[in-house]
């Protein structure tokens, strides 16, 4: 594609979040914890499932996966967040940009792929008990995680490509603190229009037809449970279904306002803080939320904390 009006832009700002330097070291210091507590909470129940033999089942098994998604979610945004709030430039090269896109945007698509997989997992465990281990096998579990992370990966390649082809003539400053579609499409200095509307018609396709799934899938289950005649049966099924609940309200609520449309009249300071919340603020709570209602993963995790003390003893 030609460029006109100058040289093609060759790297990118991040403005991040500006601010005076002091407060920028404040807010390095509050993302540290935010991100070392969050690969620890994610990577806690990646090894209480590891290791505890009575979480050898498939629910736990689409957790651990989770949790370890989690982990490659949050590693696409806050080191660059982190190093920007040391640098004075703020500067990312084209290539690393768009890398970025790519690798935020593909594991935020398998993460809504990994929470209807989870739905239909409590679905079936929950609404068909007697056909649950002929379906759920450890096999059919596995390839279904493997379906999700590549469905998730091969995605957004298109659009992303060819906006890597559009000519980004200058300026170069991107006001947000990760490469995101809407302020990327707004440098380009030629016309978007079809690259917007394939963009918004894939985010579509990926929310409303996951999200009702997963709305379809836990309004069967709360039916089956109120029918469930114990009473601890009804609280376990509900504290586990009610944990998943809680993370597909945060996850798609963020998701839904921000990208249906990639250039919509959010203000920069709104979209700054939709997208924390839903790329670093998320995958900190989800271990809170799945370890403090899970009577299960909480005895798991006692147990690797005791392992953990009995390394360091010898």
């Amino acid at each position: 594609m030609n460029v006109s009006g100058g040289n093609r832009v060759t790297e990118f700002v991040l403005l991040s979040f500006p601010c005076p330097r002091n407060i920028q070291i404040l807010l390095f210091g509050i993302f540290s914890l935010a991100y070392v507590l969050t690969l620890l909470g994610n990577g806690s129940i990646i090894c209480a499932v590891r290791l505890d033999h009575q979480l050898h089942t498939p629910m736990y098994f689409l957790l651990a996966n989770f949790s370890f998604l989690e982990i490659c979610y949050i590693n696409t945004t806050v080191p660059n967040i982190l190093a920007n709030f040391l640098s004075e430039a703020k500067t990312i090269s084209f290539t690393a940009c768009f890398v970025q896109f790519y690798f935020f945007f593909s594991t935020g698509a398998t993460e809504t792929f990994f929470l209807s997989l989870m739905a239909f997992d409590r679905y079936l465990a929950i609404c068909q008990p007697l056909h649950y281990p002929m379906i759920m096998t450890g096999h059919f579990c596995i390839k279904l995680v493997f379906l999700c992370w590549v469905s998730g990966f091969l995605y957004f390649p298109v659009p992303i490509c060819f906006m890597t082809q559009l000519p980004f003539c200058g300026p170069n400053i991107i006001d947000h603190f990760v490469c995101d579609p809407g302020p990327l499409l707004a440098l380009s200095c030629a016309p978007t229009t079809g690259i917007e509307l394939s963009y918004s018609i894939l985010n579509c396709l990926l929310i409303f037809v996951t999200f009702p799934f997963i709305l379809g899938s836990y309004t069967l289950v709360l039916r089956a449970v109120l029918n469930v005649p114990s009473a601890a049966g009804r609280k376990k099924a509900f504290s586990t279904c009610g944990s998943h609940l809680i993370v597909v309200s945060l996850f798609y609520g963020t998701l839904m306002v921000m990208y249906i449309s990639p250039k919509s009249g959010n203000s920069s300071g709104s979209q700054k803080i939709f997208t924390l919340f839903y790329s670093v603020v998320t995958p900190l709570v989800n271990p809170l939320i799945y370890s403090l209602r899970n009577k299960e993963m909480k005895i798991a995790l006692r147990k690797v904390q005791m392992s953990i003390k009995t390394i360091h003893r010898r």
